[in-house]
């Protein structure tokens, strides 16, 4: 386990939060489209919903936002997905590339051509032909594209068979999913 002076460095990603404002379709676009996979619902519509000032303060929602939904949802053996399906009159459109702020995630893929497919029949709309990746992942057969989701924002397909190279004076390897999930 690497430490520097407060201790443990953190392990790695766990998760990515998502807020979607119909998640059973966010659920069924995720799992169609990406092959994710269900892990558990946080919160339910059986539940009382997340609210008041002590979950505003805790989540930085707007004042009167209330979470009604909360699932947790996995692609491969990446990070997790945990969606948030939030009320609110004071929802904003999702970031774009431009905007500052995290802005996508990025999901592997060994058959690009199928996955492109595959997502744009779950209802995602391609920015893009394919096209290839920027330095450091334009080794050959690399290929990505932007596709957005029926809610917005952006998600990449980015296919990269021979791996990345490294300047020097790199500190580590991108990370990429293991082949096989164990």
């Amino acid at each position: 386990m690497e430490e520097d002076r407060f201790g443990p460095l953190p392990r790695g990603l766990n998760h990515i939060g998502l807020t979607v404002p119909d998640i059973d379709k966010a659920s069924r676009f995720l799992r169609d489209g990406l092959g994710a996979k269900w892990c558990y619902d946080g919160l339910t519509a059986n539940d009382p919903p997340r609210e008041g000032g002590d979950v505003e303060r805790q989540l930085g929602l707007p004042e009167g936002a209330k979470v009604v939904r909360q699932r947790l949802m996995r692609i491969g053996n990446g990070p997790n997905i945990e969606m948030f399906e939030v009320v609110t009159d004071k929802a904003a459109e999702p970031l774009g590339l431009a905007d500052r702020g995290w802005n996508h995630i990025c999901v592997y893929c060994d058959d690009i051509e199928s996955a492109l497919r595959r997502i744009v029949a779950a209802g995602a709309e391609p920015l893009s032909e394919l096209h290839g990746n920027s330095r450091h992942e334009d080794t050959p057969g690399n290929v990505s594209v932007y596709v957005r989701p029926p809610w917005g924002g952006l998600i990449e397909l980015q296919s990269i068979p021979n791996g990345n190279y490294y300047p020097d004076g790199s500190e580590a390897d991108a990370w990429l999913p293991s082949r096989k999930d164990k």
